[in-house]
C-alpha cells in the first residue's frame, strides 16, 4: 500500500513547476503528469491531486469540462496593473467597472471600493473567493478587490460559468478566486513607481514577503503599501470641460441669452441675485461692496456659468495598507493543521465641485427661510431675495476608510479506505469590514439661515449674525454674492465662516461573515474507466450588516443627501455533493468520456430553501481534442440591503416622457393626451439639476427622490449553458485554440424600479396604478415637474445574455532567437437583454453595444499579448480592444440632433436616432532584466501610444463625458524585485 503523505507542494494549493510554467502560456491546463516517487520507500509512482476552481473535488487531471482562465504570479508580474481589480478587470469575459475611479458623483457605502464584474451582469452576482473561501461584502452583496494587496496572490482562477451548486448564492456569472501564497522560502522585496505623462496620477507599491518552510510546516508572512494620487479632470483636455465644450454655448432655439447648460451650471461660483419680478443679478468681479446696486449687472448666460469639472477628481486617490500571514503545522503524517489571516485598510477620495446652493432648493426638507434677508448687511435690495452660489471655496470631499479582519483556520488530513484515497478538511472562517465615511463641504441649512439673516460688520472687520446692540454669539455672517476671488467681511474665503456653514459627517458601517465548513473528498470505487470522485459538505454561514449615516444626514438638515439606517443579517444552512462519474476511456472515439454532476440544497432563515444543482461533461473523441459542457441552475439570495436598506435619498437620472424635446410624447400623440390629462402644460421641458431645461434623454433630476428597500423579496434564479471545445493538434506543437458558446438567464431580478420606468408605466404604457406613485409640481414657477418620486426594489423581469469566448496560444520555445509565447483572447457578446418588470407591455431593453442606465456594455472586448524571453531579457506587448458603443441621441446645442445615425431602428426600440462611436484600442509595453544579484527590473508604460478615446454624452460609466472604463493617458512605470 502506498503511504500518501501530505507534504508535496501540490497539496498545498502549489501547482509543481512543470505545470506551472504550462499554465504560463496555455490556453487551458495540460494535464498533471505523474509525480516521481521516492525510489528508497516506493516501488510505483502516484499522482498528486489538488482542488480546481468549479469542482471540490480533488483530482490529478487540471483539465476539466468547465472554462476556466487562470491567471499566474509570472503573467501578472508582465502587466503594469498594481490592483487586483486592475488585473481582474483586463479579462475580457468582464464587463465595465460597477462603480469606477471616474465616478466621482457616486455615493453611499460601496464608493471607494473596486469590484469585478463578470458577463456585464453585476458584481453581486460575480461570487469572490480567497483560497477557495468566500470573501466578506458589504450590505449590497459587494466584493471590495481593493482590500487585497497583490503581492499576496500565486495565481487566480476565474471560471466563467454558473456554480450555485457548488459554492452557493452569488455564483451566478461566474467565480473569482484569489489563491493566495504559500510555502514561500526566503525573502522577497519589491517596489513599483509610476505616473501618468501629464506628470499627475503617481502611483507607488512596496511590499515584502518572508518565508520559511520546515520539515513539519511552514509560515509566511508579508506587508505591503500602495498609494494612487488623485487625477483632476482640469488636467486632461477631454474632461476640463463639461462635455468636451471649452464654454458654455447660447441657446439659439430658448429666449434671448438663456442657455443649455451642457454640464455648465448656471449656478455659479460669483453668486446670483433675483429681485421681486425675478430678474437675475450678478456682481461684478472683483467688487468688494454688494450693498450698492451699481456694483451688479443683468446675469449672462455665456459668461456667468460654473465649470464644475475644474473641481472635480477624473480618478479618485486611493491608499491601502496590508499585512498578511499563514502557517501549516503537521500535526501528524496525515493530519495538519493551518491558519492564515489578513489586514488591510484602505482609504479611497473623492472630490467633486463646491456645493451649488439655491435658496429656494430645500422647501420639501427644511421649514426655515433661507433667502438673504433684507437687514443683510449684503443685501442691495432692501429685501428678502432669492439667490443661487456654488461654494466654490470649499469642495465636497468624502473620504472612504475601510479596514478589513480575515481570518481563516482549521484543520485537514488524508486517509485511505477500503484502498481509496479520501481528503477531509474542518474550518472556520470570519471576516469583518468597519467602514468610515467622513464627508466633508455641504451645508449646514440651520447655520446657513443664520448666517444669511439680520447682519453687520464689527469694528474689526468681521461680519457677524445679528445686530450691534444684539449680536448673536458664535455666529458669522454669510455674504453669497462675493466671488472666490474676493477677501471681504462676509466672504467664504474666511475661515471661521466656513466651520460655522460646514459641519462634516461620519458614516459608519459594519459587515461580517462568519462560515463554519466540513468537507469530505475521495474515490467511491475504480471503474474500467477511471476513478468514480465524489465530494460532500456541510455549511453554516451567517452574514452580518449595519450602515448608518451620520445623525445629521437623517435629520435631512444638511445639503447632503439625506438617508436612514441599514441593520439586520440572516443565516443559512446548506449541504452539497459532487460526483465525477468517468464512462469511457482508451476506447474508439472516446479516449475520455466522463460527467461531473453536482447539488446543493440551501436553507436560508429570511426567504426559506431552495436547491440547485449542475451537470457537466467532458469528451474527448480524439487525444487532441476535448468537447466540453456544462448546464447548471443558481440563485442569488436578497442581501441584507435589499431586505432591510434604510430609505435613501438621491438625485436620480431619468428622461421625463411627456418632454416636448426628447420624450415619447415628441412621437407618440397617445403619450401626449396623456401627459396633458396629467396636468402636464403645453410646451413642457424637464428641467435638470441647476434648474435648466435638460439637454437630453436620462438628465440628473433637480428635485430629490426616494428610494427604499423590501423586507419580501425572493432570491433570484438563474440557468446556464457553456458548449465548447479545446484543440490542441498534435501535429502543431504548440498550438492551443478554444471556443465556448454560453448563456445565462436570470429570472425574478432584483431591481431597483427607475424613475423613467415609473413613468413610462404610467404615460407610455398606460397603467394607472403608476400614476399616483410620483408627484407633479403644481408652483406655476415649476409647473409639471416631477419633484416627488419613491422606489423601491422589486422581483420582476429578466436579464439574459449570450455570447461566445475564443482563445487562441501559440508557444516557441527555445529558438535561436528565444522563446515566444502569443495569447488571444475574446468575447463577444450576442444579446444582453433586461425587462423591467412582469408587464407584457414592456419593451425588453437592448444592452450590449450599448450605453444603458450609465454603464457601457462592450459587444467585443479582446486582448493579445505577445511575450518573448532569451535568456536573462524579456518582453512582452499587450493590445487591449473595446469595441464600439451606441448611445441614445440627446440634442447639440443648435438645437439639431448630433446623432450620426438618426434614422437608426433597434429590434428592441425600433426607431430610435443613436450616435455611435467606434471601437478604441491600447497598447501597453514591458521590457524586464533579470540581474545577476537576483533581482528582476521592469520598465513599462500601459496605453504607450496615449490613446484618448471619445466623448460621450451619456457619461458612461463616470461623471464625464468619457468612458470610465477607458484609460485617461500614457502611464509610465518601473518595477524592481529583490530576491533572497
Amino acid at each position: 500500500m502506498n503511504h500518501r503523505s501530505l507534504r508535496p507542494s501540490a497539496r498545498y494549493g502549489l501547482l509543481p513547476s512543470a505545470i506551472a510554467a504550462a499554465l504560463v502560456s496555455a490556453l487551458v491546463p495540460a494535464i498533471a503528469g505523474a509525480q516521481e516517487a521516492d525510489a528508497s520507500n516506493q516501488a510505483t509512482t502516484t499522482l498528486d491531486r489538488i482542488e480546481v476552481t468549479g469542482s471540490r473535488i480533488r483530482q490529478a487531471n487540471l483539465e476539466t469540462s468547465q472554462p476556466v482562465v487562470t491567471m499566474t504570479r509570472a503573467e501578472i508580474q508582465k502587466q503594469g496593473f498594481t490592483s487586483i481589480a486592475d488585473i481582474v478587470q483586463n479579462i475580457t469575459a468582464t464587463g465595465s467597472p460597477a462603480i469606477s475611479r471616474a465616478d466621482a458623483l457616486a455615493s453611499g457605502e460601496d464608493v471607494g471600493g473596486q469590484y469585478v464584474d463578470l458577463r456585464n451582469l453585476g458584481p453581486q452576482r460575480t461570487l469572490v473567493l480567497i483560497d477557495g473561501k468566500r470573501m466578506g461584502i458589504s450590505s449590497s452583496g459587494y466584493s471590495d478587490l481593493a482590500a487585497i494587496p497583490s503581492s499576496i496572490v500565486e495565481r487566480i482562477e476565474v471560471l466563467t460559468d454558473g456554480a450555485s451548486a457548488l459554492y452557493g448564492s452569488d455564483a451566478i456569472a461566474g467565480v473569482v478566486n484569489i489563491i493566495t501564497r504559500k510555502r514561500f522560502d526566503g525573502l522577497e522585496g519589491s517596489a513599483y513607481l509610476g505616473q501618468y505623462g501629464q506628470g499627475d496620477g503617481t502611483k507607488e507599491v512596496y511590499n515584502f514577503v518572508i518565508g520559511q518552510t520546515g520539515e513539519r510546516g511552514s509560515v509566511t508572512l508579508g506587508a505591503e503599501y500602495s498609494k494612487e494620487d488623485p487625477v483632476f479632470a482640469r488636467d486632461r483636455s477631454f474632461t476640463a470641460s463639461p462635455q468636451g465644450r471649452a464654454h458654455p454655448t447660447p441657446d439659439l432655439g430658448g429666449p434671448e441669452g438663456s442657455v443649455r447648460s451642457n454640464g455648465w451650471s448656471g449656478i455659479n461660483q460669483w453668486g446670483t441675485l433675483f429681485d421681486a419680478d425675478g430678474n437675475a443679478f450678478t456682481a461684478n468681479r472683483g467688487t468688494t461692496n454688494t450693498k450698492d446696486i451699481n456694483n451688479f449687472h443683468p446675469t449672462n448666460g455665456l459668461t456667468d456659468q460654473a465649470n464644475a469639472n475644474q473641481q472635480m477628481y477624473l480618478s479618485t486617490g486611493l491608499e491601502r495598507r496590508s499585512v498578511f500571514a499563514n502557517a501549516e503545522f503537521d500535526i501528524t503524517d496525515n493530519v495538519r493543521a493551518k491558519a492564515d489571516v489578513l489586514y488591510t485598510d484602505r482609504e479611497a477620495t473623492q472630490q467633486i465641485a463646491g456645493y451649488p446652493f439655491r435658496s429656494t432648493g430645500f422647501s420639501d426638507r427644511y421649514d426655515g427661510d433661507l433667502s438673504l434677508k433684507g437687514d443683510s448687511a449684503f443685501n442691495p435690495l432692501g429685501y428678502d431675495a432669492n439667490f443661487f452660489r456654488r461654494g466654490w471655496e470649499v469642495p465636497r470631499q468624502t473620504k472612504s476608510e475601510l479596514t478589513t479582519y480575515r481570518f481563516s483556520g482549521g484543520l485537514e488530513g488524508s486517509f485511505e479506505f477500503a484502498g481509496k484515497p479520501w481528503d477531509w478538511d474542518v474550518g472556520y472562517l470570519y471576516n469583518q469590514n468597519k467602514g468610515v465615511k467622513t464627508g466633508t463641504g455641504n451645508l449646514f441649512l440651520p447655520n446657513v439661515e443664520k448666517a444669511l439673516g439680520p447682519s453687520f460688520v464689527d469694528a474689526s472687520g468681521v461680519a457677524r449674525c445679528g445686530t450691534e446692540a444684539n449680536p448673536i454669539a458664535g455666529c458669522y455672517a454669510w455674504n453669497p454674492l462675493l466671488g472666490p476671488d474676493v477677501n471681504a467681511p462676509g466672504s467664504l474665503n474666511n475661515k471661521d465662516l466656513q466651520k460655522f456653514l460646514y459641519l462634516p459627517t461620519h458614516d459608519t458601517s459594519t459587515t461580517k461573515t462568519q462560515v463554519y465548513s466540513l468537507n469530505l473528498s475521495g474515490v467511491l470505487a475504480t471503474l474500467p474507466a477511471g476513478d468514480l470522485g465524489i465530494a460532500a459538505g456541510y455549511e453554516h454561514r451567517k452574514e452580518e450588516a449595519h450602515y448608518s449615516p451620520d445623525a445629521l444626514l437623517q435629520s435631512g438638515l444638511s445639503t447632503d443627501l439625506a438617508g436612514s439606517e441599514t441593520q439586520g443579517g440572516y443565516s443559512l444552512d446548506e449541504f452539497y455533493v459532487e460526483l465525477a462519474v468517468p464512462v469511457l476511456s482508451d476506447v474508439a472515439f472516446a479516449k475520455e468520456l466522463s460527467f461531473n454532476i453536482a447539488g446543493r440544497y440551501s436553507d436560508y432563515n429570511t426567504f426559506g430553501d431552495t436547491t440547485n444543482g449542475k451537470f457537466s461533461l467532458k469528451w474527448k473523441p480524439i487525444d487532441d481534442l476535448l468537447i466540453r459542457g456544462t448546464y447548471a441552475t443558481g440563485f442569488r439570495a436578497p442581501t441584507v440591503a435589499d431586505l432591510y436598506g434604510g430609505i435613501s435619498e438621491s438625485f436620480d437620472n431619468y428622461t421625463d416622457p411627456c418632454d416636448t424635446l426628447f420624450g415619447s410624447a415628441v412621437r407618440n400623440p397617445q403619450v401626449a393626451t396623456r401627459c396633458g390629462a396629467g396636468g402636464v402644460p403645453a410646451g413642457f421641458r424637464q428641467v435638470a439639476s441647476g434648474g435648466k431645461p435638460a439637454t437630453g434623454p436620462n438628465a440628473q433630476s433637480d428635485s430629490s427622490f426616494l428610494s427604499g428597500s423590501n423586507p419580501n423579496l425572493l432570491p433570484e434564479t438563474s440557468k446556464s449553458t457553456t458548449v465548447g471545445f479545446v484543440y490542441s493538434p498534435s501535429w502543431f506543437n504548440g498550438f492551443d485554440i478554444s471556443l465556448d458558446w454560453w448563456k445565462i438567464k436570470i429570472d425574478d431580478v432584483i431591481a431597483a424600479e427607475t424613475v423613467s420606468s415609473i413613468l413610462n408605466n404610467c404615460y407610455v404604457l398606460g397603467i394607472d396604478s403608476a400614476c399616483g406613485r410620483f408627484i407633479r409640481d403644481t408652483d406655476p414657477d415649476n409647473l409639471g415637474q416631477v419633484v416627488g418620486v419613491t422606489r423601491n426594489l422589486i422581483n420582476a423581469g429578466y436579464q439574459e445574455t449570450a455570447g461566445y469566448d475564443l482563445g487562441i496560444s501559440y508557444r516557441l520555445a527555445d529558438t535561436r532567437y528565444g522563446n515566444f509565447a502569443f495569447t488571444w483572447k475574446t468575447t463577444y457578446v450576442d444579446y444582453l437583454e433586461y425587462k423591467r418588470d412582469n408587464e407584457s407591455t414592456t419593451p425588453v431593453e437592448q444592452r450590449s453595444s450599448w450605453v444603458a442606465d450609465g454603464a457601457s456594455n462592450f459587444r467585443v472586448r479582446s486582448n493579445f499579448n505577445a511575450d518573448w524571453s532569451w535568456g536573462d531579457f524579456g518582453a512582452s506587448w499587450g493590445i487591449r480592444y473595446y469595441s464600439g458603443l451606441k448611445e441614445e441621441c440627446s440634442y447639440d446645442l443648435n438645437g439639431g440632433a448630433e446623432c450620426d445615425k438618426p434614422d437608426y431602428r433597434s429590434a428592441y426600440k425600433g426607431a430610435v436616432p443613436v450616435r455611435e462611436v467606434g471601437a478604441n484600442t491600447f497598447h501597453d509595453v514591458q521590457v524586464r532584466y533579470n540581474t545577476p544579484w537576483n533581482a528582476t527590473v521592469s520598465l513599462g508604460a500601459n496605453n504607450v501610444f496615449d490613446h484618448i478615446g471619445q466623448t460621450m454624452y451619456s457619461q458612461p460609466n463616470s461623471s464625464f463625458s468619457y468612458n470610465g472604463s477607458f484609460d485617461i493617458g500614457r502611464f509610465v512605470y518601473m518595477k524592481y524585485t529583490q530576491r533572497f
